[in-house]
């Protein structure tokens, strides 16, 4: 079914990489800003304890869609933030396309990672504080590490679900592997042979990220 499909036409490797390119740079954001939400969430400060809570509620149930177009219309056309790239449309949308799924996926990273820091023994911190060390320090020295280690898989799943929605960033024309597929269905008409081909490109990249990072869940989890 596949010899009808001139694929020479399409540079799949080319939309691929795009999509790799994004998960990458939206996870690299999304652990970075999700961290910083865990510890706004789990810190003695009401003000950031509030901050913390109600983004993380407000982004966590707000449509990633809603978040992308609102990244490009909002940012873009209406306060004509071009990100430095002097309005060049391919740029500004890879660039608006990251800024909007690390804004929503941080959410996840945050919940998954706070899950993580409860599972540390209360009485760990009680002694790092007895030491004369203070909150920053505790988080980054004692309760981070250990909560990392023990939220691998959550995180894994959440980058798993970071990989495929990149699919959204062809809303607001970001030349990935959606938008080359949606552009194959319109010139070939061929549904099936289309869709097969991208779930399997898919599957080549989420496949060995789920097994590696399962292994690498068992490898580094904290014997309690």
């Amino acid at each position: 079914m596949f010899e009808f499909l001139d694929l020479e036409r399409y540079d799949l490797f080319g939309a691929f990489w795009v999509t790799v390119q994004l998960t990458f740079y939206s996870a690299l954001g999304s652990l970075i800003w999700g961290t910083v939400l865990a510890a706004m969430r789990v810190s003695p400060v009401p003000i950031m304890r509030a901050f913390g809570t109600a983004y993380v509620h407000l982004f966590r149930n707000t449509p990633l869609t809603l978040i992308i177009l609102a990244c490009s219309q909002g940012l873009y056309f209406t306060l004509q933030f071009d990100m430095g790239t002097g309005g060049d449309p391919e740029p500004l949308g890879f660039r608006l396309a990251v800024l909007g799924f690390v804004a929503y996926t941080a959410t996840f990273v945050c919940e998954a990672l706070r899950s993580g820091i409860n599972t540390v023994p209360v009485g760990q911190a009680e002694a790092a504080r007895a030491l004369g060390l203070n909150f920053s320090q505790v988080l980054r020295l004692i309760v981070l590490p250990q909560a990392f280690r023990s939220v691998v898989a959550p995180l894994a799943n959440v980058l798993i679900a970071l990989t495929k929605n990149t699919t959204i960033a062809s809303a607001i024309g970001v030349a990935e592997a959606a938008a080359l597929m949606k552009v194959m269905i319109e010139n070939e008409a061929q549904l099936l042979p289309i869709a097969a081909i991208f779930a399997f490109g898919f599957i080549v990249l989420v496949l060995p990220m789920g097994l590696f990072l399962g292994w690498l869940s068992k490898r580094v989890a904290v014997k309690r």
